[in-house]
């Protein structure tokens, strides 16, 4: 009986290896694509995880090595634990990405298993405290990024080339789906382990990675075309400066400079961001000359690619930040009034971010389903009005809603970015060549970890000038009706409001730590209780808060609109034509 299988003396004729002709019949199985699937969403999911409860663990963290991060001297180490991660990946996806067109996407996705498993055990064993300790964690993590970075670059590639064109746009779903709902599992799951031991939280995604880098190495196989190229060095080397240079300066300027409440006046700031953006248009220069560019500039002529990419940077923009002032609100103001201590708010305000989720486990996985029968353009556009009508109903809402309410915004906001996100994702993927699979996806994902770290940057700016211009007066005046001395109520009125956030965002009691204990300890025990209690910190920043939530969410509704714009223009249904289909 004939078999599918070959010969030792017919592969050997072939110069294929046993090795690869054994790959070629575990690829040629109908179950491989989930496979491929079940590991990429792994891989997703770790990554999301490890991220987010990094940020509910931070105060933790920070006391574990016994460090106060709202000190100033101290504010670019929070900042830095925080966004390090996201810098190192929007710089380094792209090239990943062409690497893994270069020498095997499956090869790249393996490598970034295993270095992301070798610093999440780094980090779990943090033993160095002080700035010395805080200082490890940032390199470390950075270094962690690297892991992510060879994941993300490679996950929608293997993804592609395993599945066929009327079923990508749900495996995108379903993979993009693990890393929505890790983001938020990860809140929880910090709230839960950190006040335990801080330790552990970086453990978690160890197990799971030293299982994934087994699975990966043993199950997963190259499908994909290799496209044999020379590496871009000047153009590597040109974009990760000058991209660097602009995160960088986005960082340093959400942070207090001298007399000024933000960093944007810093020569320094200014120096990065514009030096940035010159060494990013040199860069451009560059693809353009040599023969095996990193950044394939001639993709944007594929209209389909161009528009999904204008998209997805400008949705990314419009809900990175926010997301940030979302749990702000909910920490520093809706859960202290509701009978909540400052403590359990990072905790609980993960809980009451659900519904988000909830929203996108619907509406992902289906929206990428029914996009492979009908195309993205309307799902894409769709989604992203029902997400700004969501920030509409956001923004409406009083600062001491009603949760019923806020969940059901919440929830729809979720519903709209998982209409979105999928058939976008498969969308710009199906309308690359086989060849630039890894380098379009690098790309994509340089857009978004780049715009989110641009949303914090705006988000946080337009928090900030509606909180400097009632903040200032309403905390002198709160303070010195409490029995505070007036120096003592100027010198705290006079701080940045971004120690406020922080605060907030850290689930530290903001007014007990920003007088301290001594100067309470002067106060009558009934002010001194009242200052530090549940009511008069939420109290007197509702206002000012509420002013800058409303710039915010304006930028967000317009971001969203201008993104659902972009996705119209992407024409009907596309997917490259291959020579050879």
């Amino acid at each position: 009986m004939q078999t599918g299988s070959t010969t030792a003396p017919e592969r050997a004729a072939r110069g294929i290896t046993a090795r690869e002709s054994r790959a070629a019949a575990a690829v040629a199985r109908p179950g491989y694509k989930w496979i491929a699937l079940s590991n990429t969403t792994i891989g997703v999911l770790m990554a999301t995880i490890n991220s987010s409860i990094v940020l509910i663990a931070l105060p933790d963290i920070f006391r574990g090595i016994g460090v106060n991060p709202l000190e100033p001297s101290n504010t670019s180490l929070l900042l830095w634990l925080i966004m390090g991660y996201l810098v190192v990946t929007a710089v380094l996806v792209v090239s990943f990405g062409r690497l893994g067109d270069m020498f095997g996407r499956v090869r790249m996705y393996n490598a970034g298993f295993a270095v992301f498993t070798l610093f999440s055990i780094l980090l779990s064993l943090t033993w160095l405290h002080g700035t010395a300790g805080a200082l490890w964690l940032i390199i470390i993590r950075i270094l962690q990024g690297v892991g992510g970075a060879l994941l993300m670059a490679n996950s929608s590639a293997i993804l592609t080339d395993a599945f066929p064109t009327n079923q990508r746009g749900l495996a995108l779903g379903l993979n993009q789906v693990a890393g929505i709902a890790g983001s938020f599992i990860g809140l929880v799951l910090g709230g839960v382990l950190a006040p335990i031991e801080w330790h552990i939280v970086f453990l978690v995604s160890v197990p799971v990675g030293v299982f994934g880098t087994v699975w990966a190495y043993w199950k997963l196989h190259d499908t994909g075309h290799r496209h044999a190229a020379t590496v871009d060095w000047w153009g590597n080397i040109s974009f990760a400066a000058g991209l660097i240079a602009l995160l960088i300066g986005i960082t340093y300027g959400i942070q207090p400079y001298r007399d000024h409440t933000m960093g944007w006046t810093n020569p320094m700031v200014l120096v990065l961001m514009i030096g940035g953006a010159v060494v990013l248009a040199v860069f451009c220069v560059i693809e353009t000359r040599v023969s095996d560019p990193m950044f394939r500039l001639g993709l944007f002529r594929i209209r389909a690619f161009t528009a999904g990419n204008v998209a997805s940077l400008l949705a990314s923009l419009g809900r990175g930040g926010l997301m940030f002032l979302l749990i702000i609100w909910l920490q520093g103001i809706w859960l202290p009034r509701h009978g909540y201590s400052f403590e359990q708010t990072p905790l609980w305000a993960g809980i009451y971010m659900l519904p988000m989720t909830l929203g996108f486990l619907i509406a992902g996985p289906a929206s990428g389903w029914l996009s492979d029968r009908f195309g993205a353009r309307a799902f894409g556009t769709g989604g992203m009005v029902v997400a700004a009508l969501s920030f509409v109903w956001l923004a409406l809402m009083p600062v001491d809603f009603s949760y019923w309410e806020f969940a059901l915004a919440l929830l729809l906001n979720g519903l709209g970015m998982g209409l979105f996100a999928s058939p976008n994702r498969a969308g710009i993927m199906n309308s690359l060549p086989r060849q630039r699979r890894g380098a379009g996806a690098g790309m994509t994902a340089t857009f978004q970890n780049a715009a989110m770290v641009l949303s914090i940057g705006v988000f946080f700016t337009l928090m900030v000038a509606g909180l400097s211009k009632a903040l200032p007066q309403a905390m002198s005046s709160g303070l010195t009706a409490q029995g505070v001395p007036a120096d003592v109520a100027a010198r705290v009125a006079a701080l940045p409001p971004v120690s406020v956030l922080f605060a907030s965002l850290l689930g530290y009691n903001p007014v007990q730590t920003i007088l301290g204990p001594q100067v309470l300890g002067q106060l009558p025990a009934a002010n001194a209780h009242f200052l530090t209690g549940r009511a008069f910190f939420p109290s007197l920043i509702s206002g000012p808060f509420a002013d800058g939530l409303g710039v915010a969410f304006a930028f967000a509704i317009i971001a969203c609109l201008i993104a659902g714009v972009a996705s119209l223009l992407r024409g009907g249904k596309y997917v490259y034509a291959e020579p050879d289909d």
